[in-house]
C-alpha cells in the first residue's frame, strides 16, 4: 500500500501549517476513560505530527494547546493538562536538539501556573539557535484576545504622539500580534470533524487553506499530516485573482 507520502510534491511543502488539535476528550469517552487520559495519548500524536513535519522540511508548525477558554474547564482537567505538559517538555527537550527544533510559544503565557512558565521558558531559551522546524505552541492563547491587546497597543503608541492614525498599516498592526515573527500558515488542519476556527489566528488564517479531518486527534498519525498536504496541494491558491491571471 502506498503511503500518503509519496503522493507529496517536495517542491510545494506548505512553510507553515497551524493545527488545532480536538478529540481527545471524545477519545477518552469512546475508550471508557476520563478526559486526562485522552490528554495523555494526545501527546503520542504531537510527537508523530512533529516527526512528519521535520521529515518534510515544514519550516513552521503551530499548535493550539491550551485556549484562553479552555480555563473554564474543571480544574482537575486543566491541572492535568498543565502537568502534562511539564512532563512532555521534560521528555522532548533531548528530541528537540536532536532535530535542530526551536521551540516558540504564543498567547497569554503569563497566566500558566509558575512551574510551566519555568519549563517553558528554560526549554525555548535551550532550543534558541535551532534553526530547524520552529515549533510553536498557542497557550493561553485567544485571537480575540490578541487582535485586542494589538489594537490597545497601537492607541497607547498614538496617544504617545509616536504614531499617527495616518500611518497604521497592516504591517503596522502585524507587528503588535504574538505572531509578528512568524510567517502566516498555508494551511490550517483540524481534527476530530468539527468545522470551525475556535477563536485560532483569526487575522492569520484570512487566506490558509482549511482542511478537517474526522479523525479524533489521539488518533492522528503521520499518515493523516500526509494526506492533509496531498489535499492542500490539490487546491489552487488565488488570493483574490483568477485562475487565468495565475496561469499567465
Amino acid at each position: 500500500m502506498n503511503s500518503w507520502k509519496d503522493k507529496i510534491e517536495k517542491t510545494r511543502i506548505p512553510n507553515h501549517i497551524a493545527i488545532i488539535m480536538d478529540g481527545n476528550g471524545r477519545w477518552a469517552k469512546k475508550h471508557g476513560l476520563i478526559r486526562a487520559f485522552g490528554h495523555k495519548s494526545g501527546v503520542k500524536a504531537v510527537q508523530q505530527v512533529v516527526e512528519a513535519a521535520v521529515e518534510l522540511g515544514v519550516s513552521y508548525l503551530t499548535l493550539y494547546a491550551f485556549s484562553t477558554e479552555n480555563w473554564s474547564r474543571p480544574k482537575m482537567e486543566v491541572n492535568a493538562l498543565m502537568e502534562l505538559m511539564i512532563d512532555a517538555l521534560n521528555k522532548e527537550k533531548a528530541t528537540f536538539a536532536k532535530n535542530n527544533i526551536s521551540l516558540k510559544t504564543i498567547g497569554q503565557t503569563s497566566s500558566l501556573p509558575k512551574r510551566c512558565q519555568k519549563k517553558l521558558a528554560e526549554v525555548v531559551d535551550a532550543t534558541a539557535t535551532n534553526d530547524g522546524l520552529t515549533l510553536i505552541l498557542a497557550l493561553s492563547y485567544g485571537a480575540k484576545e490578541e487582535i485586542l491587546q494589538a489594537v490597545k497597543s497601537i492607541a497607547k503608541q498614538v496617544e504617545e504622539n509616536k504614531l499617527t492614525s495616518e500611518n497604521i498599516d497592516e504591517e503596522v498592526f502585524v507587528k503588535q500580534l504574538y505572531t509578528s515573527d512568524f510567517p502566516e500558515p498555508e494551511l490550517m488542519i483540524r481534527t476530530s470533524g468539527e468545522q470551525r476556527i475556535s477563536n485560532f489566528l483569526l487575522w492569520q488564517l484570512a487566506y490558509s487553506e482549511l482542511y478537517f479531518s474526522p479523525v479524533l486527534w489521539p488518533d492522528f498519525k503521520k499518515e493523516d499530516l500526509f494526506e492533509a498536504i496531498v489535499d492542500y496541494q490539490n487546491r489552487e491558491r488565488r488570493f483574490g485573482k483568477t485562475t487565468e491571471q495565475l496561469n499567465s
